[in-house]
């Protein structure tokens, strides 16, 4: 067989490199959520499409699935790493499994205040967690709040941490949400978002966590009157892209997407703000009583997660980073 002439393969070679840098057919991508249309982080990946039409000229947008249409975080973090699903926004717990540096920001008590984790999640120590989880079929793209969770019950309140003993809390599905609960005393019931409503309202569990939108928008306030503020945790949510999907952009579309995301994060922080102020001013109205707490005896108690999940030194030396900035 004859060998190809060198100028023909240095043709077929430079073609090669063309169709890498050539865009993607023009697309409608999908995202999910499983929270209401209305909510910040549905807003802000509204914002980020609205980005990507103007810069692509409206060659790419993106459609945000809520309230549970594509299924609840689990289902959709799996979608995404096949590349099923183009994005997925999720709070990071459902993370910690599938990437270990999740459990950093997830930890309780580690943020000091909202200025605090925010700080921590737009430097060197929130690109190092997006990047991490590439290598699981993700590609990290930014960090919105969650506001700090708290709990909240139904028959009683919950004042310092020998009230909560033995009470059957609702958790996210995962394994370090679950001992944290358990430090607390509570016997925590993992279950998805969108059951909580019934399993509070019918008794399958006396209380729930969460931040005063989720508490607010669930309707959770209805049937779970006591809201204890033990801000015991500030983990934030991420926002996913498949990294299937993201290999299939050209680099200019990549960083278009990139800038994009980040650009959505101000917006979402000054809905999100807002959202708060707002959520807890209606749950109040709506008859919620707001429970202050002996929240030193919740941060002693959590030594045994810091023990049982900070164990590699990575983590460790991240731990001391985002405790040492300020």
């Amino acid at each position: 067989m004859n060998p190809i002439p060198k100028t023909l393969a240095r043709t077929l070679a430079a073609l090669a490199v063309a169709a890498l840098c050539l865009p993607a057919a023009a697309r409608e991508f999908r995202s999910a959520d499983v929270h209401p249309e209305d909510y910040p982080t549905v807003m802000a990946v509204k914002h980020m499409s609205e980005t990507i039409k103007q810069k692509t000229g409206g060659r790419h947008s993106i459609r945000v699935y809520t309230g549970n249409q594509l299924g609840g975080e689990k289902d959709t973090i799996e979608q995404t790493r096949i590349g099923a699903l183009d994005f997925v926004r999720i709070n990071v717990a459902p993370m910690n499994n599938i990437c270990p540096t999740t459990m950093v920001p997830t930890m309780p008590f580690l943020f000091r205040s909202k200025d605090h984790m925010r700080k921590v999640l737009d430097g060197p120590v929130g690109d190092e967690i997006l990047r991490s989880c590439e290598s699981q079929g993700f590609v990290g793209l930014a960090f919105y709040d969650s506001g700090s969770r708290s709990l909240y019950t139904v028959k009683k309140p919950v004042k310092s941490l020998a009230d909560a003993k033995g009470m059957k809390i609702r958790v996210q599905q995962s394994d370090l949400w679950v001992a944290l609960l358990q430090a607390m005393g509570a016997n925590a019931t993992p279950m998805p978002y969108g059951e909580v409503y019934t399993a509070l309202k019918t008794g399958l569990v006396d209380g729930a966590e969460n931040n005063w939108p989720s508490y607010d928008t669930s309707k959770h306030h209805e049937v779970a009157k006591f809201y204890s503020v033990t801000e015991h945790s500030m983990a934030p949510e991420m926002l996913l892209m498949s990294k299937k999907v993201w290999d299939s952009l050209t680099p200019d579309e990549q960083k278009i997407f990139r800038q994009a995301a980040k650009e959505s994060v101000p917006v979402m922080r000054k809905l999100w703000d807002e959202k708060e102020r707002a959520s807890r001013e209606l749950v109040v109205k709506g008859g919620a009583q707001i429970i202050e707490v002996d929240k030193k005896s919740f941060q002693d108690a959590m030594k045994p997660v810091y023990d049982k999940f900070i164990t590699d030194p990575k983590l460790k030396e991240m731990v001391s980073r985002v405790q040492a900035t300020n």
